[in-house]
């Protein structure tokens, strides 16, 4: 009698979580994992990225980031250094990135970018290893300060930090592969054929624990860098009048509503106490 599916997959989530525990725990014991200072602690990442090479799944990135630039390039939609609205998204990553091994120890040896396209999608993302690209139609359409700009970039980058992708695609497989995938994780272990065929990354959806969890993190990202993250409700507001009709690209993945504003909400008292003392002190807080 052939098994039933779900009983294989439970078997194989049983074996791909074996198979990650050593690196897991070495997450664990990482200050970067759950950091103990001020600030939001989401917890560990998941244990199931770790099926997926990081190094490869960056190499992979930059490919695709690379062809992005200079498919924009041809063009003419990618903003020349000189841009004004370039050199306004770099200085606000200039304040945000010093503190991103808080929550991945690897992101000081990642290759950071950040470029602007231009296009009136209200979009924006940051790709694993740190490819940041903005469309000109989320600052002009939302017409976004300074401080919601902050947020939508401390967002995107969290879910690079978080290794989303690595999570999802190590989910994806398992529940595509079923039982075959038992035999990639006893035989060594890990997805790296997935990559490939786990399409583009610039169009992955992430769950909605995913979204939460970059909400969060992006809050204290923002608030480090001295920017106020009461500007996480302002930037909903005009993302839920922008869905009326058409709804956006950037929510096609980064649905709104009430709920998200109300958890946004809820964890301002933890990063509010960083903000006010960036701002006393006139400098990022370490």
């Amino acid at each position: 009698m052939t098994p039933p599916r779900c009983t294989l997959l439970a078997a194989c989530l049983c074996v791909a979580l074996a198979a990650v525990q050593p690196a897991a725990a070495s997450a664990a014991s990482s200050p970067a994992s759950a950091p103990a200072e001020a600030g939001v602690n989401v917890g560990k990442p998941s244990a199931l990225r770790n099926l997926v090479p990081a190094e490869q799944l960056e190499r992979q990135s930059a490919q695709q980031y690379g062809a992005l630039k200079r498919q924009a390039s041809d063009n003419r939609a990618l903003a020349p250094e000189s841009h004004p609205q370039l050199q306004r998204l770099r200085s606000i990553a200039a304040r945000l990135i010093p503190h991103a091994t808080r929550f991945n120890a690897r992101a000081d040896k990642w290759r950071w970018e950040i470029n602007l396209i231009g296009s009136r999608q209200i979009n924006a993302f940051c790709m694993p290893g740190g490819k940041i690209a903005f469309y000109t139609g989320i600052l002009d359409i939302l017409k976004l300060t300074d401080d919601e700009a902050a947020i939508v970039m401390g967002h995107e980058i969290a879910h690079a930090l978080r290794e989303h992708a690595r999570e999802r695609i190590a989910k994806s497989e398992l529940t595509h592969l079923g039982a075959n995938i038992l035999g990639q994780v006893v035989a060594g272990g890990r997805f790296a054929g997935a990559i490939e065929a786990g399409g583009s990354l610039l169009t992955l959806k992430f769950s909605r624990d995913n979204e939460s969890d970059a909400d969060i993190v992006g809050l204290d990202l923002a608030a480090r860098g001295g920017f106020n993250p009461r500007a996480g409700v302002t930037l909903w507001q005009k993302m839920a009048q922008a869905s009326k009709g058409a709804p956006p690209q950037w929510l096609s993945t980064h649905p709104t509503g009430p709920n998200r504003i109300r958890e946004i909400e809820k964890h301002l008292p933890e990063v509010l106490p960083i903000y006010e003392r960036t701002s006393r002190t006139g400098a990022s807080a370490r």
